[in-house]
């Protein structure tokens, strides 16, 4: 039971903290608004058009993609480093894996996934 009070104590302490840090920054921060203030700043450039603009499907299948085969490819260490004790049934499934992937990859590149326009 003395776990679950440390880790309640922990709990208590950090929302304590966040709302100490809220608090102050509501007393002390500055409070008057202005035009200046409540413009939104994009790269030092006067804001035009909608704030929220559509973007095209193809950039977020893109952007998945990558995510996808990066957090992949991250597989790919744990396995170096414990390759020796292993043996050849590890190399065989890092084989298959990699076969898996490379399908995945033809696949989305045969869909045009990969194209940019």
């Amino acid at each position: 039971m003395l776990e679950y009070v440390a880790i309640a104590l922990m709990i208590v302490l950090a929302t304590l903290i966040a709302l100490i840090a809220i608090g102050l920054g509501s007393i002390l921060g500055p409070r008057k608004q202005s035009e200046a203030k409540s413009m939104p700043y994009e790269s030092g450039m006067n804001p035009y058009g909608e704030g929220t603009r559509r973007m095209p499907v193809r950039f977020y299948l893109i952007a998945v993609l990558f995510i996808l085969f990066d957090i992949e490819v991250v597989f790919f260490l744990p396995w170096a480093i414990v390759f020796r004790q292993l043996g050849i049934s590890g190399l065989i499934e890092m084989r298959i894996f990699i076969v898996i992937l490379l399908v995945g990859l033809a696949y989305a590149w045969k869909k045009g996934a990969l194209e940019w326009e």
